[in-house]
C-alpha cells in the first residue's frame, strides 16, 4: 500500500483518537492495540517517514493515559526485576542459547586439546599455576589456593576482576560481536583446561563440589555478559527497519540492563569464593545445596520465569514497555 493511501485510509481515526480522548479503559486498550498495529505496519514499510513518528507519538500518548492514573502494584525497581528484565531475556533466549553453546564448545575443545597435548595445560594456565596446583595435590590439599590470603581482600579483588571481565565481554560486542566471542572462547578454553587438570588427578567430582560453589554463578554470569555483547553486535549487523545507529542504541541499552543485573550476582559469587569455597571439607549436602541452589536461581530467573511470563500473556513492546495481558487480550 502506498504511503499516501495508508494515511488517507487511517487519518480520520488517528485524529479522532488525538482530539477525542476517552477515559473508558476498554476503549483505550482497543485504541492502543489498533495504533500499535498501524505503527508496526508503518515501521515495516515507511520506517523513516514522518507518519511513523506521528503514529509513535500517538501510541505513546494513549499508553500514558492508560497508566498515568493507575496505581502500580509494584514500584519501578520491582517492576524492572519482576517483569521488564525477564521479558527482555525472553526476547533474547535464542541468542543466550547460542552464547552458551559457543562457550561449551570451547570448553570441550580446551579439555580435548589438553588430553592430546601435554604442553597445552601449561600453555593456557601457566607453569606457575600448574606447579602450585600439583604441589597442593601432593600435599593432599588440592584446593589450597582458595585458603590463601585475607578473605575480605580476596572478596574485593575477585568481585572487581569478575565485573571487569564481564564488562569487557559486553563492550567487545561493539566490534560486531567478535570481541565478545573471542573472550567467550578464551574463557571457555581456560575452563575446559582447568577442569581437565583436576580430572586427570582423580579429583573431578571433588572439584565440582568445591569450585562450582562459586563457579555456577560466576561462569553463568560471564556467559550472560557475553550474550549482552552479542546483542549489541547483532544490533549493528542486523538493524532491521531501524537506522543502524538507532538499532545500536537500542541493543546497547538492552545490554546495559542485563549488565546491571549481573553486578549483584558477581558480588555474591565473589563472597562465596572468598568466604565459603575455602571450606573444602564442608559436608556434601551443604555443598550440593549451595551449588544446586545457584543453578536453580540462574535457570529459574533467566530461563523458566521469562517463559512463564510469556505464556501468561506478558509482552515487551519495541520501546521496552511492559504490555500486560489486559492490553494484549484486546487484540
Amino acid at each position: 500500500m502506498r504511503e499516501s493511501l495508508f494515511i488517507k485510509k487511517n487519518l480520520s481515526r488517528w485524529k479522532q483518537y488525538q482530539e477525542e480522548p476517552t477515559d473508558d479503559p476498554d476503549e483505550m486498550a482497543e485504541r492502543f492495540v489498533s495504533v500499535l498495529d498501524d505503527l508496526s505496519y508503518a515501521k515495516t514499510f515507511y520506517s523513516f517517514s514522518k507518519v511513523t513518528r506521528y503514529i509513535n507519538g500517538l501510541a505513546a500518548g494513549i499508553y500514558h493515559r492508560i497508566y498515568q492514573n493507575r496505581k502500580e502494584d509494584v514500584g519501578r525497581f520491582q517492576l524492572f526485576f519482576k517483569y521488564e528484565l525477564p521479558l527482555l531475556f525472553r526476547r533474547y533466549h535464542r541468542l543466550l542459547l547460542f552464547t552458551l553453546s559457543f562457550f561449551l564448545l570451547f570448553c570441550i575443545i580446551g579439555a580435548f586439546s589438553s588430553a592430546h597435548d601435554e604442553t597445552f595445560v601449561r600453555g593456557v594456565l601457566g607453569d606457575e599455576y600448574v606447579n602450585m596446583t600439583e604441589r597442593n595435590i601432593a600435599n593432599h590439599d588440592p584446593f589450597g589456593v582458595y585458603k590463601d590470603g585475607n578473605p575480605l581482600l580476596m572478596f574485593f579483588s575477585i568481585a572487581y576482576n569478575n565485573i571487569q571481565v564481564a564488562f569487557y565481554c559486553y563492550v567487545g560486542g561493539i566490534f560486531l560481536g567478535i570481541g565478545s566471542l573471542y573472550l567467550l572462547m578464551r574463557n571457555g578454553v581456560m575452563l575446559g583446561v582447568f577442569q581437565y587438570l583436576f580430572f586427570t588427578h582423580g579429583l573431578g567430582w571433588k572439584s565440582i563440589l568445591v569450585i562450582w560453589i562459586h563457579g555456577t554463578l560466576e561462569i553463568s554470569s560471564i556467559v550472560i555478559a557475553g550474550c549482552a555483547g552479542i546483542i549489541m553486535g547483532k544490533g549493528i549487523l542486523f538493524p532491521g527497519t531501524r537506522k543502524r545507529i538507532d538499532s545500536l542504541r537500542k541493543a546497547a541499552k538492552d545490554g546495559i540492563k542485563i549488565m546491571v543485573t549481573l553486578v549483584p550476582i558477581f558480588i555474591v559469587a565473589a563472597f562465596l569464593e572468598s568466604f565459603v569455597t575455602r571450606h573444602t571439607g564442608m559436608p556434601l549436602p551443604l555443598s550440593l545445596f549451595i551449588l544446586l541452589g545457584s543453578l536453580a536461581f540462574i535457570l529459574g530467573y533467566f530461563v523458566f520465569y521469562p517463559i512463564y511470563l510469556h505464556k501468561k500473556g506478558y509482552r515487551l513492546s519495541a520501546e521496552g514497555k511492559v504490555l500486560t495481558p489486559f492490553i494484549l487480550s484486546k487484540q
